[in-house]
């Protein structure tokens, strides 16, 4: 055995930890489950440790990903428990296994979201704005600033009236391009104010390949 893949949620108080503070999170809760992990060579070894797709701030997920390196045998029937009880609130191990496909492999997204209005739009005009042949949004890299067309990174977005204000079903790209769900609410903000909400949360809840198959 040399690496094994977790499958997590991150939800509650928990999606205001930070990537960093997860990493360090997860590593505390490994050496206190016991799990060997393997660590990197050099002067300043650290854990083998990483996130298949980090997750914005304020983001929940129900379908997190992590691979970790291993240098011995672990129970994996086991693993998700002794995880859980040592991670904070919000942090749940669901599945530990082995042999996890690449993570070149994971294509699409699926997304929850719930977006809140003190006056809330007609969904018509919201679908009408996204439908459009071309959706850009200013967005920031690492490069600097630039346009991109939402519908490159989109393939269904669905809208529904909820008691709190309007529900959002997406399926988005993970990479290649990768679409963070926030660029949705920031066209609505830089093209149809008006219909941008006040607040806007999302919840990842399942990951697929190309061929819309469920990645794990």
């Amino acid at each position: 055995m040399d690496k094994i893949r977790l499958r997590f949620t991150k939800t509650g108080r928990a999606v205001y930890i930070s990537h960093l503070d997860l990493m360090r999170t997860v590593q505390r809760a490994l050496n206190r489950a016991g799990v060997p992990v393997r660590y990197s060579e050099g002067f300043n070894p650290h854990a083998l440790i990483s996130v298949l797709l980090p997750l914005s701030i304020g983001a929940e997920s129900l379908c997190d990903l992590m691979d970790i390196r291993v240098r011995e045998e672990v129970d994996l029937a086991s693993l998700p428990a002794k995880l859980t009880a040592v991670m904070p609130e919000g942090i749940s191990v669901l599945s530990a296994y082995e042999d996890g496909r690449k993570s070149v492999g994971l294509k699409w997204l699926r997304m929850r979201g719930l977006w809140i209005y003190e006056e809330q739009p007609d969904l018509a005009a919201l679908e009408e704005f996204f439908n459009r042949p071309e959706v850009p949004v200013l967005r920031r890299t690492k490069r600097g600033e630039g346009i991109f067309d939402l519908r490159t990174g989109l393939q269904s977005l669905r809208f529904s009236a909820a008691p709190e204000g309007i529900a959002v079903e997406a399926l988005i790209s993970a990479q290649e391009p990768t679409l963070n769900p926030d660029l949705l609410v920031s066209a609505l903000r830089q093209s149809a104010p008006t219909l941008a909400p006040t607040l806007a949360r999302f919840t990842r809840v399942e990951n697929y390949d190309a061929e819309m198959q469920l990645f794990a």
